[in-house]
């Protein structure tokens, strides 16, 4: 079964037992989540809307960081130049079940 999820904003497909980061989610590494479904394929059948009656579940396995992202800015002959950089927060999740 695979199910299309949506979380801070973004879709992802899914299938169970699959591990995978996304955009940082509030709560601690062990707690369970109920995710909101978008569609959903159980052996070939679609289900989109109102009528979807799958539940996916998924668990906080770490919160990470990626890589730093540079931002630089410089304005030639003027001396002026301004660097700065920061890394985003992730979750890193496991579906548990799709029901």
């Amino acid at each position: 079964m695979i199910a299309v999820i949506k979380i801070g904003g973004q879709q992802f497909k899914v299938e169970k037992d699959q591990t995978l980061y996304v955009p940082h989610v509030e709560g601690k590494a062990g707690d369970k989540l109920e995710l909101e479904v978008l569609l959903a394929d159980a052996d070939g059948k679609l289900s989109i809307g109102d009528a979807i009656k799958t539940k996916v579940k998924a668990e906080i396995v770490d919160h990470v960081k990626g890589d730093t992202v540079i931002a630089y800015k410089q304005k030639r002959r003027k001396g002026f130049h301004k660097k700065k950089g920061h890394r985003t927060a992730y979750t890193k999740i496991k579906v548990t079940d799709i029901k």
